[in-house]
């Protein structure tokens, strides 16, 4: 079955691209036949997150100005909070990347999280694996602000960037138990601001303990004016031309078809049907968790 016109997908027909996207988030009648056709990529995928403020749209758009310059084809996916009335994406300062939306090379789309946890998309397992069969080189993928158990984009990425600032410092401890350990690469932003060094020092002896068999680099960048960018950009193709690459991939792809076999077992259950059954076993004093997922199990 087709969706919308979609005969094929490829990385110079944006519209196509576009319009199969829409089509997997609302789950148009097809979709599952579209992905099924989908053809092997080798598309990198790189995550960036970090916490709100951090600079991830400036970094993002800076890393298009590096990766555009190797002629390859990226897409990108900004991740944002959800309209609560349309269950959109807030563009927020997408703005920013304004420059590429005509670049021939270059794809962005933003991307709802429609409540999903995670600070991804809800399909973005299906939207990634889309881009990379239509022969992207490079996808970017920029979370929305994350916290403690907003982690998921480690299991996505081939590399994860990490984004920070010098006033991160004394936020450092309670991140460490979260989203610290998910980090290929720590990019300290907006490292013109007081304290820079001191802070890139004190996150290097935090972290040795724990990385002593596996150093991660530490780069500083001022994405706003493109500095340490192109460091940045060099470090990401070294990370990504190591051998373990090959393997972390094998890990990734299965943890993404965990994942979605989980989403197609549970697609039959919807929380309201849930609600409804708890409280009335509650009101009748009869419910126990244990027993009540019995019936769910396959």
């Amino acid at each position: 079955m087709e969706i919308v016109g979609i005969h094929h997908i490829d990385a110079d027909d944006f519209r196509s691209i576009a319009r199969a996207i829409t089509a997997i988030e609302n789950e148009v009648p097809g979709y599952s036949l579209l992905l099924e056709r989908l053809k092997p990529g080798n598309a990198s995928i790189i995550g960036i997150t970090g916490p709100p403020g951090a600079g991830k749209s400036t970094l993002t758009d800076a890393l298009l100005t590096e990766l555009v310059k190797t002629g390859k084809k990226i897409a990108v996916l900004c991740v944002d909070p959800s309209s609560p009335f349309n269950m959109g994406a807030v563009l927020g300062d997408r703005i920013r990347m304004n420059q590429w939306y005509n670049h021939p090379h270059v794809f962005i789309r933003s991307l709802a999280t429609r409540g999903a946890l995670g600070g991804l998309n809800s399909s973005i397992i299906e939207i990634t694996e889309l881009l990379k069969s239509a022969g992207f080189d490079y996808i970017l993928v920029e979370t929305v602000g994350v916290g403690q158990s907003e982690i998921e984009i480690a299991g996505l990425a081939d590399i994860t960037l990490l984004v920070l600032v010098p006033e991160s410092g004394d936020d450092i401890q309670t991140m460490k138990a979260g989203i610290m350990e998910i980090a290929d690469i720590f990019v300290v932003n907006k490292s013109d601001r007081p304290g820079a060094d001191h802070f890139v020092n004190n996150l290097k002896k935090m972290m040795a303990p724990a990385f002593i068999n596996n150093k991660i680099p530490v780069i500083k960048t001022v994405a706003a004016a493109g500095v340490g960018v192109p460091a940045l950009t060099h470090e990401i193709f070294q990370w990504l031309a190591r051998d373990m690459k090959k393997e972390k991939k094998y890990e990734l792809m299965a943890a993404k078809a965990f994942l979605l076999i989980s989403k197609k077992r549970t697609s039959d259950i919807h929380i309201d049907v849930l609600r409804q059954e708890i409280k009335e076993q509650v009101l009748n004093n009869s419910f126990n968790l244990f027993s009540y997922i019995k019936k769910f199990e396959k």
